[in-house]
């Protein structure tokens, strides 16, 4: 009754004759290599040699077709296996005999277990997260009838006079950087900053929060006809385009929105470091320029020179 429910539609009697056909087709086989190994030996003459040696190699012949006959009429009384594999299809997988080249079946029970880990520890997050009381749950939403205004984030109202002063301190910190303060279009501030006789910065706040910076060379005008800023025109040099590039990369690099102050610090130590942007060799290859071009790469941890093809 089990054997029958684990393999409905096989003749179990047939498929154990058939294994022992695949046995003896096997054993004629390898007496038909023992014969051509052997060849024409334990004969006194060379005519009786040879007439062995044929008559043995057809016996071992005739043993194997006889074998394999034998081993197709019992393939065809085996039968089919049932459709309904446990597996499904993918079942069949397991049954290529080149596991090595195609290991398709083991990759696949690989997929499944891993698939049932993350669902399992899915699972205990999804408990453990419920167990928290979320104030912006939709649930507890729906419940309240009244809601609670929205606080406003404390580092983007920050006070004019609050930047002035983060402002100001920086300035004294480097003293071979000068920085110009304005406010042209209401509270957001408008930074002039001069590094030396190298080079000019446009930097563009909202409150402490850098969201543009425009990088020119010293003499180049920084200004519009009516005496603004010109925070949209680039430079004409492909040098200072190549800085005002890694300068929008820093500011994506220092983020830390609970201290803007401190990333405005940082910002401005990184930019400190291009004041010898002409003089400085690069740290990797010990070249001054490369493709007509100086180190225009500052590390953002070690503030060294790279080019920008040496940094990778």
């Amino acid at each position: 009754m089990a054997e029958g429910a684990l393999s409905p539609g096989v003749n179990l009697e047939a498929f154990a004759q058939a294994i022992a056909a695949i046995q003896a087709l096997r054993s004629s086989v390898t007496r038909v290599f023992d014969c051509l190994k052997d060849g024409m030996r334990h004969r006194d003459t060379l005519e009786g040699r040879e007439k062995g040696f044929v008559a043995a190699f057809q016996e071992s012949l005739h043993s194997v077709s006889r074998d394999l006959g034998e081993l197709e009429r019992l393939s065809n009384l085996v039968g089919k296996p049932s459709e309904n594999h446990p597996l499904h299809n993918s079942g069949l997988l397991s049954l290529d005999p080149v596991q090595d080249k195609t290991p398709l079946y083991s990759q696949l029970l690989q997929a499944y277990k891993w698939s049932n880990k993350l669902q399992y520890h899915a699972g205990l997050a999804s408990g453990l997260l419920n167990q928290q009381s979320l104030k912006r749950s939709a649930n507890q939403m729906g419940v309240s009838a009244k809601r609670r205004p929205k606080a406003q984030p404390t580092t983007l109202v920050l006070p004019p006079q609050y930047v002035d002063d983060v402002i100001n301190r920086i300035d004294r910190m480097f003293p071979e950087m000068s920085i110009q303060l304005s406010r042209p279009n209401g509270t957001s501030a408008m930074l002039l900053v001069t590094l030396g006789k190298v080079l000019k910065v446009i930097v563009v706040m909202r409150s402490l929060f850098i969201d543009r910076t425009i990088v020119k060379g010293y003499h180049e005008n920084v200004y519009t006809e009516d005496g603004k800023l010109d925070i949209w025109s680039k430079s004409n040099y492909q040098v200072f385009q190549k800085v005002t590039d890694h300068a929008t990369t820093a500011l994506l690099h220092y983020q830390l929105p609970q201290m803007p102050d401190v990333v405005v610090r940082s910002f401005m130590t990184w930019l400190r470091s291009y004041i010898k942007l002409f003089q400085a060799p690069c740290q990797r290859c010990g070249k001054f320029l490369q493709d007509g071009l100086p180190p225009t790469w500052r590390d953002f941890r070690t503030l060294e020179a790279f080019h920008d093809t040496c940094r990778q």
